[in-house]
Order: C-alpha cells, then sequence, then structure tokens
C-alpha cells in the first residue's frame, strides 16, 4: 500500500509515486486530468467539536466536466456522516460510537473499491481502542485530480481547524490492532537481543512472565508519522533503556515499583507512550511524512523486553470472534482457526490523569 497525499497544519504534499518510505520508482496511480482512483482509502484524524454542532470536517465539490463532491461532516453526537455524489448518483453513510467522549480524537478512515462496489467507513478512538463501521454502498470512483486539490487546498475545497491531519493512501487501509515499534527495535531472544524485524513465525523471544515464548506473526504497518501515529522517542537510560526507542503513541510500557503499589494497588501497571511525554525521558521525534511500525504476535498477551525495558505484544484480544474485523485488520491474512485470543490487558492501563498522577509522585 502507498500513501501520495498528506496535509497537517505544517505541510501539505501529494505525490504519484508515494511519499517518504512509501515512494516508488513509478507512479501508482494515474497523473491526467481524467484519471480516477477506483480503490483506495481517505483517513483524517478530527477532535471532537464540545459543542456538538454539525460541522464539515472534510471534503471537496467541483461542477466541471461534471457536478461531484465527497464531504465528511461531523454530526449531532459523537459522529460522522459521509455524503459522495456524482451527477445524478449519490453514496451516502453515517456512523456514530456509542461511547465516545465529546472531546476525543476520533480516526476517520473511508475505504472503497468501486470496481467491487463496496465501501467501509470506519471510527477508531486511538486512546481507548474502540471500533466502530459502516458498509457504504455503491462508492464511486475518485477522480485524482481531486484528491490533490482537496490535499493540497485548491479550488472549493475543505479542512476544517479541528482536522489534525488528512491522508490518501492508493489500497484499502487496515483498521483495528496496529504495530508500534519501529522494525530495528531490539527484542530479547534466548540468543540475545535480535531486531524486530529479524523475528519470523516459530521464532521465540523471551518475555517477563511467561518465559520463553514462540512467535506466532510479525506484522508491518505504514502509516502518516503525525497524529496519533507520530512517533516517540523513549531515551535511555529512562525506563531501564539500554539505548534510545522509538515507537508509537500507543506504544504501552509495564511500569512498576512501590509508587504503583501505593496508588493503584497493582504490581504493575501499562502506560501508553503519549502518556510518558515530558521532554526529557520520552519527546516527540520528527520524522519524514511516513513511517513504518512493526510488533509480534504471541500466544498471549505478553511483557516483552525491548532494548531492555518491559513492553507489551500485540493485543488483539477477541479478534477471532469477529471475522469481519479480522479481515479489515493488519492480520487478515492470518489463519483465523490459528489465532489465539487475548482476553483483558495482562495489566491495568493507566487513563492519561492517573499516569500524571503517577509521575508526578515519582518526581516528588
Amino acid at each position: 500500500m502507498t500513501w501520495i497525499a498528506l496535509a497537517h497544519n505544517e505541510d501539505r504534499r501529494f505525490s504519484p509515486l508515494g511519499l517518504g518510505t512509501d515512494k516508488r520508482d513509478a507512479p501508482v496511480c494515474g497523473t491526467g486530468q481524467d484519471d480516477l482512483l477506483t480503490r483506495g482509502s481517505i483517513m483524517f484524524e478530527t477532535r471532537q467539536a464540545p459543542d456538538g454542532k454539525p460541522k464539515l470536517l472534510l471534503g471537496y465539490k467541483s461542477s466541471f466536466p461534471w457536478l461531484r463532491s465527497l464531504t465528511f461532516q461531523a454530526i449531532p453526537g459523537g459522529g460522522v456522516a459521509l455524503v459522495q455524489v456524482q451527477g445524478d448518483d449519490i453514496a451516502h453513510a453515517a456512523i456514530q460510537h456509542k461511547d465516545s467522549g465529546r472531546n476525543d480524537v476520533m480516526r476517520m478512515t473511508y475505504s472503497w473499491d468501486s470496481t467491487a462496489k463496496w465501501g467501509r467507513l470506519a471510527m477508531e478512538d486511538p486512546e481507548n481502542n474502540r471500533i466502530a463501521t459502516v458498509a457504504v454502498p455503491n462508492p464511486k470512483p475518485i477522480l485524482v485530480d481531486d484528491l490533490r486539490n482537496m490535499i493540497l487546498g485548491r479550488g472549493d475545497q475543505a479542512i476544517a481547524s479541528d482536522v489534525i491531519f488528512a491522508a490518501v493512501s492508493d489500497q484499502i487501509e487496515p483498521i483495528g490492532p496496529m504495530p508500534s515499534l519501529l522494525p530495528s527495535t531490539p527484542l530479547a531472544t534466548p540468543w540475545g537481543f535480535k531486531p524486530l524485524s529479524a523475528l519470523k513465525r516459530g521464532d521465540t523471544v523471551t518475555t517477563q512472565g511467561s518465559g520463553v515464548v514462540p512467535v506466532l506473526e510479525t506484522v508491518f504497518r505504514t502509516v502518516p508519522a503525525c497524529g496519533s501515529f507520530a512517533p516517540i522517542r523513549l531515551r535511555a537510560p529512562y525506563f531501564g533503556l539500554q539505548q534510545d526507542i522509538i515507537v508509537a503513541p500507543d506504544q504501552r510500557l509495564v511500569i512498576d515499583g512501590p509508587e504503583v503499589e501505593y496508588l493503584f494497588s497493582k504490581e504493575a501497571v501499562l502506560i501508553p507512550a503519549r502518556h510518558l511525554v515530558n521532554g526529557f525521558a520520552a519527546m516527540r521525534e520528527t520524522c519524514g511524512p511516513t513511517i513504518t511500525y512493526a510488533q509480534i504476535l504471541l500466544p498471549s498477551h505478553e511483557t516483552m523486553i525491548a532494548a531492555g525495558t518491559p513492553a507489551e505484544s500485540l493485543y488483539i484480544g477477541r479478534l477471532r470472534r469477529q471475522p469481519d474485523q479480522m479481515a479489515n485488520s493488519v492480520l487478515a491474512g492470518f489463519d483465523r482457526s490459528l489465532l489465539p485470543e487475548h482476553g483483558q490487558p495482562a495489566h491495568t492501563v493507566l487513563k492519561r490523569f492517573e499516569a500524571i498522577t503517577l509521575a508526578s509522585r515519582r518526581a516528588a
């Protein structure tokens, strides 16, 4: 899959060759005025307006050589409506997350394959791992020129101030559990530390609680390096690290100690890297427009040793019981009968205010 467009508050770019690590030798989409993208994905992240009023988030409109438009609009209650118009044809879908908080950041992904007459609108809550999807009946192909104009801010287009970033891919983008370590991250194995990318099904890693366990799968994904995907540098020697590592904001570390026991009555807790950012031990990392993350799937939800620090393995919950969601995930090609089930996370996951309280206690 290739990301061909990206817009955020600091940059707007479009390239038929792909962006950053996704760049190809030849265009992955047409470059002419009438070329269509028959299959692809539009992804954007947005803050939900506290007033809950209807608001245009992202879209474009054009009347030449025929009437066409694509809009994503916030609707009351934390939902988003999609409307696509091409001439007399209209495709429409609306989605609302029942448990979404008004100030949450939501990731929207609209994927379509007009040849197969298949479309999907997904809403994800990156911080709480909640997903909702709805089918988009009979989606239409989109002019590459319209996508270019929308991303670059040309003509009759809109990207609301609440939108953190918007991106376009030429493929169907997965949703659900995501990898969150760099492929080069060293993981502990019975034979010493090895780069995550070198591990494959059947290899073994050393875990903190279960000893040596087999790797079931290694997954990779390239994403826009912004929003909830923006990389974070964890610096050694903090967190027990032997070297700096780069992680996604969703990567959770296992933190223990007397402060944890005192505050939460637990031996250890899980803290997402986004809650650890403080400007010295953990800080935002600058990189190109895209970044590739990797992760390993283990039989249980385990605590791996990544460059010396305890970090969680890929957590998939009971994905195998949801064949539709599995088919839309990074594990789509995995044999569902061999997929493990992960119950509750191995440790309690701290919310932001709890992580801040713990950090303050440790600094005192």
